[in-house]
């Protein structure tokens, strides 16, 4: 059985501000939490309660000071090795990790944010959040829903994304879903109003709902805080008549969603099949795929966003997902970007599949598929429009397999640059990514991998490009000029508010997990 990791936590009392084990977006089975992960788990727990003791703190509230997220990172050293930056003062002395930590030291820009539709801050807490007096001020709709899920699911992403950690930019990234463009009397469904666009439908995140909440997000900051994705991909209009591909319907779809919906780039699973065309479809494809492109160009939109790799639960068409079909598009359209989503690992490393010997080869460093994904740029030194994002893939290898999560980074910057590495972290699944992104700040590849394997150490240059500076050139954002911008704007103002009332982060994710309460 799946639960949510924060009701996991909360029935067995864990409080972690870093998740203490795998945490599933439902594109991979959740798996029993590993012997380490639950030292790690134990561990953080006791050196919390013994320091919170020593300060005179509640552990809570310890566990969500940067004294707590240090004492977790400290943790994992502890079972794992030292992997991560962090030292003892940290975690007794707040002077001291702010210190070394300074907030805003970056642009943080995240381009793999979704919704979820769990309750992860509980209803007490959420009530008390929606009853402070500048979250009114924030005009969010809250009461008219009194206590559905839908009440929170838009406040709480705005407070776990902008509230509770440094990202200053997010995009809101789509998930598989195919709108209807007519109602079941062939009645077009077209309109700005809530019930039609409710009734055009297109999956729990689809691309109107993306469009509205971003500019819900950007009129509340009164500047750009948030773009988002369009989900309309080849295969999802069909004309089941002649089993063709319904360009019609397809065009018309993509022209609402660019012109109407305002998005910034598509976002595209290949592996999978909304509009029930019977198969996917990929990249290099130049009778299904090549017609979009050519289409996206003259709509205006050259940025395509894929999900590769993470395919386990796609058994038919999971193969669909390697990103051996990346090259000859890339090469074809040299005026399109390619942002590669998760870097195209394959499997987590808690799957079955991951013990084969594709897995991971540690006299090598490859792993499968994300070594798909470095041979095209090794093959092709010159390619300069394919970009490996490392959403999902550097938390979970963080939290699972820190020598893997070397092996990500720094093949990703060795062969593709540290310029052409993307930003993003898959939450709301992970919680709010403050804790991504502290693991990050603290990261730094060995001496002995890089004397090894050829890597680098990453410079605070390299951590700013792939940051934010990276996304910000590819989405035409001016990252000098947006920071001295957003000290100005509404969300900060908030921010400022909500710390100054004691606001904290909930330390809680909200993707699946085996449950394990009653063992």
């Amino acid at each position: 059985m799946w639960i949510p990791k924060w009701v996991r936590d909360r029935k067995k009392g864990v409080d972690s501000p870093v998740p203490t084990q795998a945490v599933s977006n439902e594109e991979f089975t959740p798996r029993p939490q590993t012997k380490q992960q639950r030292q790690v788990e134990d561990l953080i727990g006791t050196m919390a309660s013994d320091r919170a003791r020593r300060l005179g703190l509640d552990r809570r509230v310890f566990m969500r000071t940067g004294m707590g997220m240090a004492t977790a990172f400290a943790a994992m050293n502890k079972v794992y090795g030292n992997y991560w930056e962090v030292e003892d003062v940290e975690t007794l002395e707040t002077e001291a990790y702010e210190e070394k930590w300074p907030k805003s030291e970056y642009f943080i820009m995240d381009v793999q944010s979704h919704f979820t539709n769990g309750f992860a801050i509980g209803f007490r807490n959420m009530l008390d959040f929606k009853n402070q007096e500048f979250v009114k001020n924030m005009g969010f709709k809250l009461d008219n829903l009194e206590e559905s899920k839908e009440a929170y699911e838009f406040p709480n992403f705005v407070k776990e994304m902008f509230l509770d950690s440094e990202t200053a930019m997010l995009v809101i990234s789509g998930v598989p879903g195919r709108e209807k463009n007519f109602d079941r009397k062939g009645n077009p469904l077209n309109g700005p109003e809530w019930s039609i666009l409710k009734k055009r439908g297109g999956g729990v995140l689809p691309s109107w709902l993306m469009s509205m909440r971003a500019k819900d997000i950007n009129d509340l900051a009164g500047s750009t805080r948030a773009l988002c994705q369009g989900n309309c991909a080849p295969n999802h209009y069909w004309d089941k008549s002649t089993n063709k591909q319904d360009k019609a319907a397809l065009f018309d779809q993509m022209e609402r969603e660019v012109q109407y919906y305002g998005i910034d780039s598509w976002k595209w699973y290949c592996h999978t099949d909304p509009g029930r065309s019977g198969n996917g479809f990929q990249l290099d494809d130049e009778k299904m795929t090549y017609p979009f492109y050519e289409k996206s160009k003259e709509l205006g939109l050259n940025i395509i966003s894929v999900h590769k790799g993470f395919s386990f639960q796609s058994r038919t068409l999971g193969h669909l997902a390697n990103p051996k079909d990346v090259e000859k598009a890339a090469l074809d359209h040299p005026d399109l970007t390619f942002v590669i989503y998760h870097s195209a690992m394959q499997h987590n490393p808690s799957e079955p599949d991951f013990k084969k010997s594709s897995g991971y080869d540690p006299t090598t460093g490859d792993f499968a598929w994300h070594d798909v994904l470095m041979d095209i740029k090794k093959r092709n030194p010159d390619l300069d429009n394919v970009y490996c994002e490392i959403g999902s893939s550097f938390g979970l290898l963080a939290i699972m397999h820190p020598e893997m999560c070397q092996h990500l980074i720094g093949k990703n910057v060795k062969i593709y640059g540290a310029d052409h590495v993307i930003w993003g972290t898959d939450c709301l699944w992970w919680g709010s990514p403050q804790w991504v992104i502290e693991a990050f700040k603290r990261f730094q590849i060995s001496d002995e991998l890089c004397e090894k394997f050829g890597y680098s150490k990453l410079s605070k240059e390299d951590k700013a490009k792939i940051f934010g500076r990276n996304a910000a050139a590819i989405y035409g954002i001016d990252p000098d000029k947006k920071r001295k911008n957003l000290p100005l704007d509404a969300v900060d103002k908030f921010k400022l508010t909500y710390l100054e009332n004691g606001g904290m982060r909930e330390n809680a994710a909200y993707g699946w997990v085996r449950d394990d309460t009653n063992v």
